[in-house]
């Protein structure tokens, strides 16, 4: 029964993906490095040129269509056998999803549904086909990508900040805890609360939180976090 699991409260970045050859934000060479951010993440950019952010979006879809999960997303999934896992994930790819983890709480979007201009609410799956400009619903509303981007507000904040303050176990992977609100979370934590951080580089996490470091790529360091946990808590 999940009441008798601890609670792993998983915080991913575009660090869990780029492994799974999804090319992210700030990857050298990656889909991002051709576009100025302005004009492919923004709300202003959209009201610019939604053309160009269409056609942006249908790239990446189609990217997203060949990526396939690493050891990392798939030993989350796992996890699930001894753990009530929650992960939170700043990505908008479906990859926690492919490699079967249940409760996936997507804080920036996601690549695979769209929704109507001007009603967030009203989101549908369109899976890994292309949008066409301008395209309408069965309501006559146009569509833009499901992403939150940035100069808009983060809707799903409060549910991650609540499932953040509910972790027995937190564990941040592949984030570099720049982009905010979602970096804030942390700060959510409940005292005493045991907590990890993988990422091969260095991210810069405020002392007081303590946290575990595991200075390795997600899918090497997800597995030493598997390691340490089974022996502690399982």
């Amino acid at each position: 029964m999940a009441d008798n699991k601890k609670r792993l409260v998983v915080l991913t970045g575009a660090g869990i993906s780029a492994e799974s050859g999804f090319q992210t934000f700030r990857d050298s060479g990656g889909l991002w490095e051709k576009y100025n951010v302005e004009d492919v993440a923004s709300i202003q950019g959209w009201y610019r040129n939604p053309k160009l952010m269409t056609d942006f979006y249908n790239d990446m879809r189609a990217q997203l269509e060949k990526a396939q999960p690493n050891d990392g997303h798939k030993i989350l999934a796992e996890l699930e056998k001894y753990f009530d896992v929650q992960i939170i994930t700043q990505n908008v790819d479906n990859l926690h999803e492919k490699a079967g983890s249940s409760h996936v709480l997507h804080l920036h979007g996601e690549l695979t549904k769209a929704r109507p201009v001007n009603n967030e609410n009203k989101i549908i799956d369109i899976g890994y086909r292309k949008m066409e400009y301008g395209e309408k619903n069965s309501d006559g509303e146009t569509l833009r990508p499901h992403i939150v981007w940035f100069g808009e507000a983060v809707p799903e904040i409060m549910n991650a900040a609540k499932l953040v303050r509910s972790a027995d176990i937190f564990a941040v992977i592949g984030s570099s805890l720049v982009v905010y609100p979602a970096a804030g979370l942390i700060q959510d934590l409940r005292s005493g609360t045991r907590a990890y951080l993988i990422d091969p580089k260095e991210v810069d996490v405020p002392g007081w939180l303590n946290f575990h470091v595991i200075r390795e790529v997600a899918s090497k360091g997800v597995k030493i976090l598997r390691d340490e946990l089974l022996k502690d808590f399982a």
